[in-house]
This record gives C-alpha cells, sequence and structure tokens, in this order.
C-alpha cells in the first residue's frame, strides 16, 4: 500500500494592530533607525490605529529599513502591504493596515514635520472650524 502525502493548509493567525507596531518597532531598533515616534491615531482617525515616523541616515539606510519592515510583515502573513517612495527613499510611506510607517531622510522628515501635524489637539489645526477658533480666541483676549 502506497502512502498518501496530503497538503494541510495552515492559517495564519490574523496580527493585531499591536503585534504589527510591536514588529516594527524591533526591526526599526534593528536597524538603527533615528528618532522614532509613535503617535497614536484612535479617535483622530479611521485610517489607521498607529502612526510610526522614523529616520535613516541616507538614502540606502531608510531604503534598507523599509524593505526589512516589508519582509517581515510578509514572513508573518500580511497581504497587501503597500510601499510607496522606495524608488527615491527620501520618503517612504508603508501601509500596513492600521499601522503606517513613514521613514524619511532627515531634512525631509524636518521639511514635512508630520509629528506637528498628528500631535496637535483636536479642534485646533486644519479641522479646526473657523467659529470655533474665534470663539477661543475672544474667550483668550477677554478682560475679567
Amino acid at each position: 500500500m502506497r502512502k498518501r502525502s496530503v497538503t494541510i493548509a495552515q492559517t495564519v493567525p490574523m496580527l493585531l494592530a499591536q503585534d504589527v507596531l510591536k514588529l516594527v518597532e524591533a526591526s526599526l531598533d534593528d536597524d538603527k533607525a533615528d528618532n522614532t515616534v509613535v503617535i497614536d491615531l484612535a479617535g483622530k482617525t479611521e485610517i489607521a490605529d498607529h502612526l510610526v515616523i522614523a529616520s535613516g541616515t541616507s538614502q540606502r539606510h531608510v531604503s534598507a529599513m523599509a524593505d526589512h519592515i516589508q519582509r517581515q510583515l510578509k514572513a508573518k502573513g500580511l497581504k497587501g502591504v503597500a510601499v510607496e517612495g522606495l524608488g527615491q527613499s527620501d520618503w517612504v510611506l508603508i501601509d500596513a493596515g492600521d499601522v503606517i510607517i513613514h521613514l524619511f531622510r532627515p531634512e525631509v522628515r524636518e521639511f514635512y514635520n508630520l509629528e506637528k501635524i498628528w500631535m496637535m489637539p483636536p479642534g485646533t489645526g486644519a479641522d479646526a472650524q473657523p467659529n470655533a477658533r474665534m470663539e477661543s480666541d475672544a474667550q483668550a483676549n477677554a478682560v475679567t
């Protein structure tokens, strides 16, 4: 009698946002990324739960960090990871679903200053309504 070998499909457990975040942080730490910042987006936007911003020392460093993150996410079974900017590697964006990663050369990061945009308190940035801003200005200038 001949033995049959049957391939059994293995399911990859779904990665949670926290798992992806830990993987990204560990990868950036291993690759010696500079000034890594994690911004919690929960409640601020629907696009993601976390935003990770880090700098590399050169285009080659940024490119290598992006490649390592992409390979590790793929090895963990995460599908549909989108990467933009890898060709130039001044600013590489990796969309890993609930975690968005921005990798910059330092001068490009300073120019765009994403941390300032995403760390602003609600109602004080571009999302603020004109009347609300005028009311808060009036209150600040009121004499008591």
